[in-house]
């Protein structure tokens, strides 16, 4: 079954929890690949680079089959795995939750690092906006000038963003198109086609979600 949207969040957020000394920040990022979770990741550890642990879970993809915990030092699954269940109770998706910890000087057991990784996490996607995006693809459509006029007249009427476009003799246009409205576009791309008109479309290797 296709997916045609899913929900993340919509800006930066961030959240705290004490408990007997130490302190857990908790800092929630939209985010769309892996080398962007790494990029938030490196300058949150530049950023707070005395503190203890750095700990974070994220997830990818409008199915929500992406995804990884760390536990950065901490006992096994005591701090990413409660970050990740923040994330998944949610029902958010293209999102990173990074928990810094600052020792206290108190150990909290295994039971108290999940509570408090937990509380970080939830504080700080407590503050966040949900909001539904749709999935999305780009399509590349190459066309003779003669055609620019029934072009654009599909772009407008199915709503599609125009992402670069190139005007002389061989023209070619890059759409951002929801997955919903592909087959649409490509129906309408496949009749003029056949109709003899000189135009084909491929897909970008940068797909969106």
């Amino acid at each position: 079954m296709s997916v045609f949207t899913y929900t993340t969040i919509q800006q930066p957020t961030e959240g705290i929890y004490k408990e007997k000394g130490s302190k857990f920040l908790g800092f929630a990022y939209p985010v769309n690949s892996e080398a962007e979770v790494k990029q938030k990741i490196e300058q949150l550890k530049k950023e707070y680079f005395d503190a203890r642990h750095h700990c974070f879970a994220w997830m990818l993809g409008p199915e929500r089959k992406h995804f990884r915990a760390f536990d950065d030092g901490e006992p096994n699954h005591s701090a990413g795995d409660p970050i990740l269940g923040q994330i998944r109770s949610k029902g958010v998706t293209n999102i990173l939750v990074v928990v810094v910890r600052y020792f206290g000087g108190v150990k909290l057991g295994v039971g108290g690092l999940i509570g408090a990784y937990k509380a970080a996490a939830e504080d700080a996607l407590a503050k966040a906006t949900i909001i539904e995006k749709d999935v999305t693809e780009e399509v590349i459509v190459s066309f003779d000038y003669l055609l620019t006029a029934d072009v654009m007249r599909t772009i407008k009427e199915l709503d599609l963003k125009i992402i670069e476009q190139k005007f002389d003799e061989g023209c070619s246009i890059k759409l951002n198109v929801p997955s919903k409205q592909k087959e649409n576009l490509l129906s309408r791309l496949s009749l003029m086609k056949a109709m003899g008109k000189a135009i084909k479309w491929t897909y970008s290797e940068n797909n969106n979600l």
